[in-house]
């Protein structure tokens, strides 16, 4: 084992990475984002975006990166993939210690503190995550692109494409929603549409959800936006039906949402403590503590 200098937390998604380094005494160095590592997009681009987000935080903190002096914590969207997990794992560098979980777990551990409460995280794609009493995590929903994530960025956007299809062909009748949205997609005939959505992935239609917030007054976004407030409850009550823990609504598109979540949940909403980066640098503690080379777990 080598020795531990340096704690890293990595947060990665289908949008982007964020990253936090602190000493081996738990004191916060720097802060740093990179590129998307969510799994699905690819284990090398995954390490390509971690390792370039961690070398911007230690050059921030006026030192250079020594994978052998650190300890990593990742929460990465895509271990439920068991084989995208493996990959990854065998993939990473010499570090001192590596612990592997789902974007979910940090989340939750982070946002709650370590304590029991749910979460659901919506930002290019979604999951909902409990750490109960006994500190055993469960997740519902978490499926993936394109046939969960619901009420995510991604999930906005695949349904709001219809409403621009529909537009552009004639079944209904072009607005400034439609309009926006063939401006965002920068698509403005059938073929160019067309080739939009075979080379579409996740990201790309996360992109379109802001144009679902600005026209939030449109019949179609509205009822898309509805639908997700009605997603998050029902993500909730699968993983807390006795509604007796604290909720915390996390990710990009935690705040926009908020208004949209039936009135009963939206009681329950709880500031996060922590993000997902931060859930992440206390399994880098943790890892180093319990001296752990590498682990993973879809948690």
């Amino acid at each position: 084992m080598e020795a531990t200098h340096y704690w890293i937390g990595a947060d990665g998604g289908g949008t982007g990475t964020r990253v936090v380094l602190a000493d081996a005494h738990g004191v916060e160095l720097a802060h740093a984002a990179g590129g998307a590592s969510g799994l699905g997009l690819g284990v090398t681009r995954a390490w390509q975006a971690i390792e370039a987000a961690c070398e911007q935080a230690f050059a921030s903190a006026g030192l250079q990166l020594d994978w052998a002096a650190c300890a990593l914590g990742c929460g990465l969207a895509g271990v439920n993939n068991r084989d995208w997990l493996a990959e990854f794992i065998a993939r990473a560098p010499k570090l001192a210690a590596l612990d592997v979980q789902s974007d979910a777990y940090t989340t939750v551990l982070g946002a709650h503190g370590g304590e029991a409460g749910v979460i659901v995280a919506v930002g290019t794609g979604s999951i909902a995550a409990v750490l109960d009493r006994d500190g055993a995590c469960r997740t519902a929903g978490g499926y993936g692109f394109p046939s969960g994530d619901e009420a995510s960025g991604a999930w906005l956007g695949l349904h709001a494409v219809v409403h621009a299809q529909q537009a552009l062909d004639g079944r209904a009748r072009p607005d400034a929603f439609s309009d926006a949205l063939l401006a965002r997609m920068k698509v403005d005939d059938r073929d160019a549409f067309v080739v939009w959505l075979c080379e579409a992935n996740q990201t790309a239609y996360a992109e379109l959800a802001p144009v679902v917030l600005a026209h939030r007054e449109h019949a179609a976004a509205a009822a898309l936006l509805a639908q997700a407030g009605a997603d998050i409850a029902k993500l909730v009550d699968a993983l807390d039906p006795s509604a007796q823990l604290p909720v915390a609504l996390c990710g990009g598109l935690a705040a926009p949402l908020a208004e949209y979540v039936p009135a009963l949940h939206h009681a329950r909403l709880r500031q996060p403590l922590a993000d997902s980066a931060h859930g992440a640098l206390a399994l880098a503690q943790r890892a180093s503590a319990g001296s752990v080379r590498s682990r993973g777990a879809g948690a």
